[in-house]
Formats: structure tokens, sequence, C-alpha cells
């Protein structure tokens, strides 16, 4: 176990020069990727990837980090001048946003999301380290009995609250071990589903992958919708005497920034709910609980604030089942574990034991994230309100450029660009008939370790089913697996019958 004065030295790496220049170009390059409409934190994430090859593994995480902060806080900044939200879970914040921009007084909306962002941020981070070490510490005692209960639970949980259906996730998830499962065998070396690529062999490359499904995938969707958006006016800025924010009018925002950030840590360090989950619940926590509901909806700064620290909140609280367990909870997460393999990281509970140094650095380093946030957002409030006008004609082409040209720089030559292609219409089609992406993405990078976890399980028990009973964890977590799919299943099949039912009356 790590000393304390490792902590202080990691403290100090991460408060270095040179770490803060590389968590203030993330934290930057994520407010300009989050003001733009179309754009979002997963396709920014993809398409930074290919630019951390060359970082050491520290700075490549930590910039990478920066950049999913920096994107969550500046995706507000559409949200309240355009109605257009840059990320989805940013859809709360147009509800009392855009109404308080269009009354006259934009620069006070933004500042009350910046600084509900930043609060709920920082408070997460904090909640973050404060969980996932000694989280982490208790992993490191289970066998590979609890870790593959843990994991097939896992799944069969984020299948059944990432999407609108069930079936929907459980397929989604098939499909990620399917392609989970692709290369040579680990204990035979044959090899499976390669279909003779002799590229496949070390399995299914996760940067093309990744790039594809997300951020291409993305663009081909923003095409589609390019024409709907086209005649979106930006508000502008100006410089009215009450269009400002004071300390009385933020205070009165406080304690809502602070049950909001609670609900939003929940959410995140639950597997698969996501952001826009957090946000939502906080805004109508909020509205239900403040003297005035009436106002909400109409340019009420509580609901901003209850929206944008949830949001916010859910990022690093998302980390927690990451680092305690190596489960990914959310898609920056899970690319957050691309990031680390591509660096040679084991991820989740080992980290505490192989790497500690470099987990306690990314703690501070997440801190660090946090402060710049508030700095770049607030001197930075008039360019990025600009950025918002940058049209999509020019956005899509220039992300698609930045998609093939990381495919190769990293040398995957025509094999690669194929593979990106392939998985641009593959994610196109996932995001068309709602599959849910988070399930798939979890699937595929947990699958290594939950065989490596089965087959163990399998050779320790000789096939006997009753090793469980000597492992309770383990018992407890196959019980609790077969009764979440029962219960969705049960619960899917009534609302389907409510559905038809409906259907039915109104005929």
């Amino acid at each position: 176990m790590i000393g304390f004065d490792a902590i202080l030295g990691s403290f100090a790496a991460a408060f270095h020069y040179e770490s803060i220049a590389v968590i203030l170009g993330g934290v930057l390059l994520g407010y300009i990727v989050g003001v733009i409409p179309g754009l979002n934190r997963a396709v920014a994430i993809a398409i930074a990837i290919p630019l951390t090859f060359y970082m050491s593994a520290y700075a490549a995480i930590a910039f990478l980090i920066g950049l999913s902060k920096g994107t969550a806080a500046g995706s507000a900044v559409s949200a309240i001048l355009l109605n257009t939200p840059g990320e989805p879970s940013s859809a709360a914040t147009c509800l009392d946003g855009y109404p308080m921009a269009s009354s006259g007084k934009p620069r006070k909306a933004l500042k009350v999301g910046l600084l509900a962002s930043v609060i709920g941020d920082l408070l997460a981070t904090l909640l973050l380290i404060a969980v996932a070490i000694p989280f982490a510490s208790v992993a490191l005692k289970f066998g590979p009995y609890e870790l593959a209960a843990i994991l097939v639970f896992a799944l069969v949980f984020i299948a059944g609250m990432a999407g609108g259906s069930f079936l929907k996730g459980l397929a989604a998830g098939g499909m990620g071990i399917v392609l989970g499962t692709v290369g040579l065998d680990p204990e035979t070396g044959a090899m499976r589903l390669t279909f003779g690529y002799a590229e496949l062999m070390e399995g299914v490359p996760i940067l093309p992958l990744v790039i594809g499904t997300l951020a291409l995938a993305e663009m081909f969707v923003q095409l589609d919708e390019y024409r709907r958006n086209k005649g979106a006016s930006v508000i502008k800025l100006g410089h009215q005497a009450d269009d400002d924010l004071s300390y009385r009018e933020f205070k009165t925002t406080l304690p809502t920034i602070f049950r909001s950030t609670g609900v939003g840590a929940f959410v995140g360090a639950l597997p698969g709910l996501g952001p826009s989950v957090g946000a939502f619940m906080a805004y109508g926590l909020a509205k239900r609980g403040d003297k005035d509901p009436e106002s909400f909806g109409k340019g009420n700064p509580k609901g901003i604030a209850a929206a944008e620290s949830a949001d916010n909140a859910v990022i690093p609280a998302s980390y927690i089942p990451l680092f305690g367990l190596g489960i990914p909870g959310s898609v920056s997460a899970a690319l957050l574990v691309g990031a680390f393999m591509i660096h040679g990281i084991q991820v989740g509970p080992l980290m505490l034991r192989d790497h500690p140094e470099m987990l306690f650095t990314l703690f501070s380093g997440m801190i660090v994230a946090s402060l710049l946030m508030l700095a770049v957002g607030w001197y930075g409030l008039r360019i990025f309100a600009k950025v918002t006008s940058v049209p999509p004609h020019i956005v899509i082409p220039v992300v698609i450029f930045l998609c093939l040209a990381g495919i190769q720089v990293q040398g995957y030559g025509t094999f690669g660009l194929i593979t990106v292609f392939v998985f641009a219409l593959f994610g196109y089609f996932l995001k068309k008939f709602d599959y849910s992406f988070v399930t798939f993405l979890v699937a595929f990078i947990v699958t290594p370790m939950l065989e490596m976890n089965l087959r163990q399980s399998i050779i320790l028990s000789g096939g006997e089913i009753g090793i469980l009973l000597e492992r309770p964890i383990a018992l407890v977590f196959v019980i609790a697996t077969l009764l979440m799919a029962l219960h969705l299943g049960w619960s899917g099949w009534r609302h389907r019958a409510r559905r038809r039912a409906t259907t039915n009356h109104a005929d």
C-alpha cells in the first residue's frame, strides 16, 4: 500500500506545470467540443485517443479526463444560448437555461450553470477519492468466482438500465461479447472468428471500433438531422447591468446544487444509468421541493443549477465502479479503459496494488481539472458563446477528417479504414434502432476479464455449481442477477402488453 509521503508526491506531480498544461489542454478542447451542437463527450474522447499515443500513461489519461469534464461543462453553453444541448444530458438545462437567456439574462444563466457544474464535479471527485480506494481494497480480496458473478450482474444491470428495452440491451451486450471473443483463444491458441485475417489475431482493434461506432456514426446521424436545425438562432451576450450574477442570487441556489450533486453521484455510481438520468432526476426533485414549482421551465436559476450540478457529478462518480472493480459505468469510462489498455495498464482494483502512485496522481489531477474548469469557463465565457455559431457543414467534415486521420497516423492502414467504416455503419444502425451503446461497449471491454474469471472458476470448481454455497458473495450476485433478469423481463412484457392494449383501444 502507498505511504503518505508517496501520496504527497502524487499531488505534487499533478500540480506540476507540465501536468497542469496537459489537463488545461484537455479542459479547453472539451469546452470547445461541448459548445458545438452535434458533438458530445464520447465523440471527443474517441477522436482524442489517437492524440495520446505518444504521451505518458498519466498525461494521456489526465488529458482525456480533463476533456471529459470540459465537455460536460461546455455543453451547457449551447443548451442555454441555442436551446440545443451539446450533450443529451444537457437537455434538462435547456428547460430553464434558454428561457432565462431569452429574457435578457444569458450571462447570468451561463454563470449559474458554470458554478453548479464546477461544484458538482469537484464534490463528486472528492467522493470518488474517498470511496474508490476502500472499494478497491475490498475487491482485491475477491477470487474468480466473485469477479465473474459481479461482471455478469453488471452486464445484466446495464442492459436493463441503459436503454429503453431490456431485450435490446441484452442484444447489444451479446454483440459486444461476441466481438470481445475475436482473436486467439487464451488457453488453446486457436483462432476464433478471425475469418483468416491476421490483423484480428489479437482481437478487434479498439481504436477503429471506438472511432467508428461513436465518432463517425454520430457524424452520419448529424448529417441526417442537419436540415432540421438550419434556422437555429444564437442569443448574444450583452452588457446589461442586471445580467450579472450576484453572490446573494447564487447563494439561493447552493442548497439545490448540494442536493443535486448527491443525486448525480448516486446515479453515476450505478453502472449504465448515465448523466441524462441524473440530470432529469435532480431537476424533477428540485422542482417538486421548491416553494414556487410553477417558475421552473420559465427561467428559474435553480433549474439550471440542479441539472448542471447533477450532470457533472455523474462523470467522476461513474469512475467508482471503474477504479473499484474494473467495470466502466458509462461510455466515457469505457473509453478510458481503452486508453488504459493502449498504455498497458489494467484498470480496476489491481491499479491500487500495481500502480498506486499513478492512481493517486490521477485523483489529484481530477481536482486540478475541476479548478481549471472554473477558470476556463469564467474567463472564456464570451469566446465560447461565439463558438456556438460554427455551422454544422463545417464541423461535420472536420470531425470526419480527424477520425480517418487518427486511424492512418496510428498505422492501421487500409484494414483500419475498412474497420472504421464497418463500425460506423454498425454504430449508425445501433443509434437509429435505439440499441444501448453503453451495454455494447462495456460488454466488449469486460469480455476478456469475464472469460478469464469464468474459465478459472470452472477449472477450480471442477464444473460443480455447488461451490457457490461456499462463496456467499458470488452466490448473492448470482441470485441478484437472476432476480434482476426476471424483473426486467417481466416489466418489459407488461409495458408491451399495456401498449398493445392502448393501441387496440384507440383503434
